[in-house]
């Protein structure tokens, strides 16, 4: 150990003087040159275990893990790697060569650790065994001998400290232990294991395991209810770099080496770890207009890069939303095994005051009252499920665990969400850990609309119990089709189980909106066309009296370029009008907003929120439609034998369809097991200009494999294109 080592283990052992007897070991990935002398000797006390045999002491010529062997049985070729990567609760092997052939009263062992100052009592220190010695956790067996060539299989528990082990191999001899001398060509990295029935994260279904934990790449949906629409996300768990850079997080969080088998523990720090909000992390959550700082966060193609950058640099990565926190957050789970998916839940409540009530203030004239209206509804908010069972939980509440690493509010002290069962959230059970309640309110909140008068006194006039949680979806198995899930978070609105599960929530302590409001006779509705960005919205307001006379309906109409998470970013229209609506009839006005109306407006935004309010006699009534523009698209043409490493093209073109210049045009494509991360920068494209960017690729995964290319500029962001391409051995 160097002096400096020393001086810096002393200096640490000194802060914990007192709590701990040594400092507890966070740190994994560090090349720990002195975890043993090669000779061990007995103690004066100690004898042997057994003599060693007469003639040539035994000793170790070469280990081999036998990575072409273990790989494949556990899945794990895909790791773009040098060391050896396995699943905890399964067999793996490891070819050892001695100078001669085993004798009777040999006695070796394989010693696994992991962690500084590893110990047998905390799991970090794992020795195996061979014969009839009894030795630690792991069980050990000898598979096939051939003279001085011994095949060792060795089966790690189901619920073993996930992370970078080191390898050694220890001979007893008649004065002590003879060990190896370090190797990093040994060091192996161990998993969770979705195929083992013992294993907290294990997934029966072959191709949902496929699909949770084998797929590197896929689709996140966005946009809104009524348009949905998709990002494509490289996932990259098995690119170069990655296994080591989720580990560093880890050990960058600080969690206990020992704590690291717990999935539970592991998930709820990677959702503190992901966000940088309290803990140096990897994202910088960014809702502005202003990325000036780093890369938007439309302008990302996966996790790749912002894993790596920040492993490299221990610095948190700017910038990311919602969708970019859930992919990384992907990207880190199936890294380790887990199983995990990203959901996206559209009409989203974001509820700040710590009830299930979504309020929308409106002042006195019917408008709305930004300053005083505290709840937030996204369009639509993207988190993520792992698979596992809860031992911490009653029966019934293991299989899909909601996560969120989007730094919303605080959970014990750290921005960080979940894991919540997802069954405890369809039952209203929210007295189980962890922020269940939270996850509760986001998809059924009532959305309660007040009026404001002047002495800020608040009456509700309308309550609309089917807005929030509209609809919630992931990636179908096997497809990029939404599926939707939204059954498994909350039962059919009205239903006698949706009532039982929100009087349960109550009782938990969720306050709800009662307010005695008479059914509505009238009402209104907003109908639009799909909008490419720059053309003309066309809106369609209907009115619909259901009484026996006719009304006149004093009416307001707000238009606002809106973030995704419903927040104004700019106001373009206030209009009043006022509409007559004959007896038991539907009156329909119709609104032209020419695109110069909201343009300038616009910035790195895309949606546009429209609300209509209005009275009439004693009723009133409002309604929220919220309009994603349409971008255009990138077209990827790629050319070349679909082969492992045969040299293949992939071109990326685009026209400027606009009448105005795109400046500051950055262009950025990638592909898990075929191309890295890749960037190109052009001053301006005028309108009506076309681009073209070729670059060359050597595939190294076999199978399907998508490429993806995204454009990003301070006027024009979300332009994407993607190729398909199937690759053969």
């Amino acid at each position: 150990m160097s002096r400096a080592s020393q001086s810096s283990r002393t200096n640490e052992s000194n802060i914990y003087k007192g709590r701990y007897s040594e400092p507890v070991p966070t740190t994994n990935l560090h090349n720990n040159e002195d975890d043993f002398p090669e000779f061990e000797p007995f103690d004066e006390e100690a004898m042997p275990r057994a003599y060693a045999p007469v003639g040539t002491a035994l000793l170790v010529q070469r280990v081999d893990m036998c990575q072409q062997l273990n790989k494949p049985n556990h899945y794990t070729t895909t790791y773009d790697i040098q060391n050896l990567v396995v699943r905890r609760g399964q067999e793996f092997v490891v070819r050892v060569t001695f100078n001669r052939p085993l004798a009777q009263g040999d006695d070796f062992q394989l010693e696994f650790l992991i962690g500084s100052d590893p110990t047998p009592s905390k799991g970090t220190l794992v020795a195996v065994t061979f014969g009839s010695r009894r030795g630690g956790p792991w069980s050990g067996r000898i598979v096939e001998t051939k003279g001085e060539l011994v095949l060792l299989g060795v089966t790690p528990t189901a619920d073993a400290i996930v992370g970078k082990f080191r390898t050694y191999v220890a001979i007893v001899t008649g004065g002590g232990i003879q060990r190896t001398s370090r190797d990093a060509n040994t060091d192996l990295y161990l998993l969770f294991n979705a195929w083992c029935p013992q294993d907290a994260v294990f997934l029966a279904d072959e191709a949902a395991r496929r699909e949770y934990v084998m797929s590197d790449y896929g689709v996140i949906f966005e946009g809104t209810v009524a348009d949905m629409s998709k990002r494509n996300w490289m996932y990259g768990q098995f690119e170069r770099g990655i296994l080591d850079a989720c580990i560093y997080i880890l050990d960058a969080s600080r969690m206990p080496i020992y704590n690291r088998g717990n999935i539970v523990q592991l998930v709820r720090m990677g959702s503190a770890m992901i966000n940088s909000q309290d803990d140096n992390g990897v994202l910088v959550g960014n809702w502005s207009e202003d990325f000036s700082m780093g890369t938007a966060p439309t302008a990302w193609t996966g996790s790749v890069k912002i894993l790596l950058q920040y492993a490299n640099t221990g610095v948190p990565i700017g910038f990311g939303q919602c969708w970019v926190f859930a992919g990384v957050f992907n990207t880190f789970l199936r890294c380790l095994g887990i199983p995990s998916r990203v959901i996206t839940n559209y009409n989203s409540a974001h509820d700040n005051t710590g009830n299930v009530k979504t309020d929308i203030i409106l002042k006195m004239d019917g408008t709305p009252d930004i300053s005083n209206t505290r709840d937030t509804i996204w369009n639509y908010h993207c988190w993520n499920e792992v698979f596992t069972v809860r031992p911490d939980l009653p029966a019934g509440l293991s299989g899909w665990q909601a996560v969120d690493a989007t730094p919303q509010e605080t959970s014990d002290g750290y921005f960080r969400c979940g894991p919540a069962s997802v069954t405890t959230i369809k039952e209203g059970l929210l007295c189980h850990p962890f922020d269940s309640r939270f996850i509760f309110a986001e998809v059924n909140s009532d959305m309660v609309f007040y009026k404001r008068d002047r002495y800020g006194t608040l009456t509700p006039y309308r309550v609309d119990k089917t807005y929030v949680g509209k609809a919630i979806y992931t990636q179908a198995i096997g497809s990029t089709a939404p599926l939707d899930i939204t059954h498994t978070y909350k039962y059919p609105e009205g239903s006698a189980e949706d009532n039982r599960t929100m009087a349960r929530a109550e009782d938990y302590g969720c306050e709800r909106d009662h307010s005695e409001l008479p059914d509505a006779q009238l009402t209104v509705a907003i109908t639009a066309e799909l909008v490419s960005l720059g053309q003309d919205v066309n809106l369609a307001v209907d009115f619909q009296n259901q009484t026996e006379h006719s009304t006149t309906v004093k009416a307001h109409l707000t238009g606002s370029v809106i973030f995704y998470t419903g927040v104004i970013s700019k106001s373009f229209r206030d209009q009043d009008f006022t509409v007559t609506v004959a007896a038991n009839y539907t009156e329909r006005v119709k609104f032209k907003i020419p695109a110069q109306e909201y343009m300038p407006y616009l910035g790195s935004q895309l949606s546009l929120q429209f609300i209509v309010t209005g009275k009439a006699d004693d009723q009133s009534v409002s309604v929220i439609k919220v309009i994603k523009m349409q971008t255009p698209s990138l077209t990827l043409t790629v050319r070349g034998r679909p082969q492992v490493q045969q040299e293949m093209t992939v071109t990326v073109s685009f026209t400027n369809p606009f009448n105005f210049p795109l400046q500051g045009v950055n262009l950025a494509m990638e592909g898990s097991g075929l191309i890295t991360h890749r960037t190109r920068y052009y001053r301006v494209i005028d309108p009506l200009a076309s681009i073209s960017w070729k670059e060359s690729f050597f595939p190294r995964l076999v199978g399907p494999r998508q490429i993806v290319a995204v454009l990003d500029s301070s006027y024009l962001r979300q332009v994407w294109g993607k190729a398909d391409i199937v690759i053969s051995a």
